[in-house]
């Protein structure tokens, strides 16, 4: 059984068993979660489609951890026009362990 959850502005496909990186979430590390916002639900060949959120089906997950992500360079330049700029963004993430999914 799998579901398609949205958080963080994202859409993630997660099944019982599996861990995810998801946007920061603020929970501590160990507590249970309930995402609510469930866009699809599968099970073998069988798929239920919301409109836009399938009604009554949730997913539990415990949180793992929290951290950073790697570091993305950002350089910008014109050429020919002495201008260069140099940035960095280290983009803060939750670890999930997903616990269940009840449809």
């Amino acid at each position: 059984m799998y579901a398609v959850i949205k958080t963080g502005g994202k859409q993630y496909r997660v099944a019982a068993g599996e861990k995810i990186k998801v946007e920061q979430i603020a929970a501590d590390v160990g507590q249970e979660i309930v995402l609510d916002q469930v866009l699809a639900v599968g099970n073998g060949a069988e798929l239920k489609v919301g409109t836009p959120l399938v009604s009554g089906a949730t997913v539990k997950a415990t949180v793992v951890a929290h951290g950073k992500h790697d570091k993305v360079r950002i350089f910008k330049m014109r050429r020919r026009k002495h201008y260069q700029k140099r940035q960095g963004h280290r983009q803060q993430f939750t670890e999930l362990q997903i616990a269940s999914i009840a449809a």
